[in-house]
């Protein structure tokens, strides 16, 4: 007898999208839909949920989403609501009004480049802090009104999912993204063609699809080599957000910088500005050097200096570890048909990355940013300055403190990251024009007129939107990781919504120190345990995959919430993304932030807890060091007790512990007849009123204005104009320089002050310098004064230039007459420059000639 088996092939499946087709009275809906305006506008996102509130809940607020999963049925019926087609009507037009808007005269036009973007939840191309900055300035650069356009990467696959293990070992999932269900548009050609960019890389063409996402008035346009025409290695270019090796990390850079360039170019898009957040973004200036040597027939020279005027440098690191570097050999790989392009040596090319090439070989894409952009700046007040440290070996002629790198501190997008209780509360109060003009202290002070009880229900309200929140996502987490579900009720109704409940989020590097809380378990346990005064703690965060030490960080966060004395208590929750964020900044009575001083370049999640009326407790560090004011919020002090960083994270848990047990949980707890924290809504409306307006991306794009876009789009055009005859002026100033610089002599330097100085005591100088053959007065002079600190460090106090009395034939007469100002020991020396009035800066041309005293 035959026995038969069953047999299956294998089936070969296709793919096909059925698009919605809505009735012609709502097809508004799909414009709406695409444009990423509808992420911080309340009206639109009120407008979708009308169409069916379940669904718009499935679908996790993503309009795209909702119009494909919406039966036509329902749309017909909502084409006959005459209520419903009014509301489209003036939603859709309030939205072309908004487009309608041209561009402010305030700004030149800017090009933006960032390798990341955190707009929404819905588009996986962020990870982190950097991204979701990147995503909010773009939002506010299209409520300026400031003509912008940005280049990023459409990510196939992102950033990763992340999900725990039964141990609370992280575990990253990359999901790939549909780009069909995306709120992304294929830029094609007037034929109906895809628009691709041809890079050149290494004996090959790279080609790269160009994406185009709406943000509001500014495009952001994306890039994407995921496609046929590439080899499989390099469509995997844009799969992955920091994925891969070294190697991959500089393809992906250039094709961000070279490739970013070329992609406006075949849009026929200039602009004034160039913008570099970050050093990822640093090789659109070769690409821009290329072509002004090449179209523009200029010099090298030349080219640098149209290049550098037009061009900002924002660096977001405090450490050089963070920056990034490409041995010589992978970078001469890629890059060495480039040295032709620009008519200059190898050396000269892979020099423009390196400090000091004796030192390190490698080539730093920071360096590289530096030497081509006239600006750069750090993202708070302690970052500039730690930066000014970190990058002066640059500039080895300058002291830190004279350097030219300076700050703008990063703000957050009010419109987003405020909640719509918030906003009302503020539109209210305030009325809605405040929006343009958010960092007016005056309009923020009518928030002492809002009644105690409304502070508080608004918070009250939000925060049990968020345990509502929690008791969903950790059931549903804690089910995935196939744990105990008779556990889950427990730890669900532990969760209080009496209790003072604390928030910790951010990228678990090991310098964030989110291990500070856990150094003393058992005075933790009083704490949390205190049945009259309870107190919860929420964790989230991502570590990177290859960060070791803080995926067990993780790990270890997640055991000790399981322990008997902690279950319910602490609440680890998985997947941080912007999502999640905007619930816990928002729905939590304090924010914590504990990171190694000085390594929090800028920090914005506080931010954004800030302006929901949530208060912060912080190091300070970051923005945190200038916005702490006393009354609104607590500090955690900036100055270092012990060099030994075990020793001080010790210092400050304990630190933390007694704040927490003397200062903050009583004072949450002290209610007055109406169960209302009086004091502590009064330390609410201080923080609203005397820190949120600082800390806007209104204010942060009114800095980048005022102190770089408009420097660089005035000094910039006028090295363009008549055929970039000031440029080539320049340029030949200092070759002239350079040629004669080490055949200058100093004939005669000579001081005269009295033995012992005392305060308003006079002293001159002399100096008589021979320039030879250079023929020009462009010769600085300069008394530098100096002081050690306690380390024993010298630290820049002052430079007295010199004015130039007379010339006689090759000898340049110099005089110096001052008083001394200030008591104290000092150190002087006397500094040699190159002198032009058309210099931004004296970094811009940093030769330093140190000279000595001839009698």
């Amino acid at each position: 007898m035959e026995i038969k088996v069953n047999y299956v092939n294998e089936p070969s499946w296709g793919e096909f999208t059925v698009n919605t087709k809505l009735p012609k009275k709502l097809e508004t809906l799909t414009v709406l839909a695409k444009n990423l305006y509808w992420v911080w506008n309340v009206n639109v996102k009120n407008l979708f949920a009308k169409i069916d509130a379940k669904k718009w809940h499935d679908c996790r607020h993503n309009p795209l989403a909702m119009l494909d999963i919406v039966n036509a049925e329902r749309f017909e019926q909502l084409a006959d609501d005459t209520q419903f087609v009014a509301e489209l009507n003036k939603v859709y037009a309030d939205f072309q009004a908004y487009l309608a808007e041209k561009p402010s005269k305030k700004s030149p036009s800017v090009a933006y480049f960032s390798m990341e973007y955190g707009l929404t939840d819905h588009l996986k191309i962020y990870s982190g802090g950097l991204g979701i900055l990147a995503g909010d300035y773009l939002k506010e650069a299209s409520d300026s009104n400031i003509d912008m356009a940005a280049v990023g990467f459409l990510y196939r696959y992102g950033y990763f999912t992340q999900t725990l293990s039964v141990e609370g070992q992280q575990i990253a999932n990359y999901e790939a993204q549909n780009f069909n269900k995306l709120p992304v548009t294929q830029v094609k050609d007037k034929n109906d063609n895809p628009i691709l960019v041809e890079v050149p890389y290494p004996n090959r063409t790279v080609y790269a699809a160009i994406w185009k996402v709406a943000v509001g008035r500014v495009p952001l346009y994306l890039l994407d080599t995921d496609i046929d025409r590439n080899n499989e290695d390099d469509r995997t270019i844009s799969h992955s957000l920091y994925g891969g090796d070294n190697e991959n990390r500089l393809k992906q850079e250039i094709m961000l910088g070279i490739g970013g360039i070329l992609a406006l170019q075949k849009l026929g898009i200039t602009k004034e500005v160039y913008h570099c957040n970050e050093g990822h973004a640093a090789l659109i200036n070769i690409q821009r050097l290329v072509d002004k040597i090449q179209n523009d027939k200029l010099t090298i020279s030349e080219a640098l200096e149209v290049v550098r005027a037009s061009s900002l440098y924002t660096v977001h690191t405090p450490v050089p570890a963070g920056h990034d570097y490409f041995e010589e050999n992978v970078f001469g790989r890629y890059m060495g048909d480039y040295a032709a392009k620009l008519g200059i040596s190898w050396t000269d090319l892979i020099n423009l990355g390196r400090v000091d090439a004796t030192e390190d070989s490698r080539f730093c894409m920071s360096v590289f940013a530096l030497n081509t952009c006239q600006c750069a700046n750090g993202v708070s007040y302690l970052h500039g300055e730690v930066s000014k440290n970190m990058f002066a070996p640059l500039w080895k002629g300058y002291f830190p403190e004279e350097l030219h790198v300076s700050y703008v501190t990063n703000g957050v997008h009010l419109p987003t990251w405020a909640t719509s209780e918030w906003k009302d509360l503020y539109e209210k109060t305030f009325d809605k024009t405040f929006y343009s003009d958010q960092s007016n202290l005056e309009i923020w002070d009518n928030i002492y007129s809002v009644p105690d009880t409304k502070i508080w229900e608004t918070r009250q309200n939000l925060k049990c939107k968020l345990i509502k929140f929690l008791k969903g996502q950790f059931k549903d987490s804690w089910l995935k990781s196939q744990q105990d579900p008779s556990k889950i009720v427990s730890i669900l109704d532990k969760i209080d919504k009496n209790a003072l409940l604390i928030g910790f989020g951010r990228r678990f590097a090991t310098y964030k120190r989110a291990h500070l809380l856990f150094s003393d378990l058992d005075r933790l346990a009083k704490i949390v345990n205190n049945p009259d005064a309870p107190v919860q703690f929420v964790y989230t965060g991502k570590a990177h995959p290859a960060d070791g030490a803080g995926r067990d960080l993780i790990r270890r966060i997640v055991e000790i919430s399981r322990m008997p004395q902690f279950l319910g208590k602490i609440i680890f929750l998985e997947n941080y993304d912007m999502r999640l964020a905007k619930r816990l900044i928002s729905g939590v009575d304090v924010w914590l932030n504990t990171p190694t001083r000085p390594l929090e370049a800028s920090g914005t999640s506080g931010e954004k807890a800030q302006m929901n009326g949530v208060l912060n407790f912080s190091v300070l560090d970051g923005w945190w060091y200038e916005g702490y004011v006393e009354g609104a919020g607590w500090a955690l002090t900036d100055k270092r007790t012990y060099e030994n960083q075990e020793c001080q994270d010790q210092l400050d848990a304990a630190t933390i512990y007694s704040m927490l047990e003397q200062e903050i949980i009583p004072l949450f707890f002290n209610r007055d007849k109406n169960n209302i924290p009086a004091e502590w809504v009064q330390y609410i409306k201080k923080s609203i009123a005397k820190i949120t307006p600082n800390y806007t991306t209104k204010r942060m794009i009114d800095d980048y204005i005022s102190r770089f876009y408009s420097v660089l789009g005035n000094r910039s055009g006028l090295l363009a104009a008549n055929d970039f005859a000031k440029a080539r002026e320049i340029a030949a100033w200092k070759r002239n320089i350079v040629t004669h610089w080490d055949t200058i002599e100093v004939n005669q330097l000579s001081i005269q002050a009295p033995p012992n100085p005392t305060i308003g005591d006079s002293y001159q100088a002399e100096a008589v310098i021979n320039v030879k053959d250079l023929n020009d007065n462009g010769i600085g002079l300069e008394l530098v004064i100096t002081s050690l600190d306690d380390n024993g460090k010298m630290h820049f106090e002052r430079a007295k230039e010199f004015d130039l009395v007379k010339r006689e034939g090759s000898l340049l007469y110099f005089a110096l007459k001052t008083k001394w100002k200030h008591g104290g020991t000092f150190k002087y020396a006397f500094r040699m420059f190159p002198k032009n009035a058309d210099l931004p800066h004296r970094m811009d041309f940093a030769y330093v000639r140190w000279l000595q005293v001839t009698n």
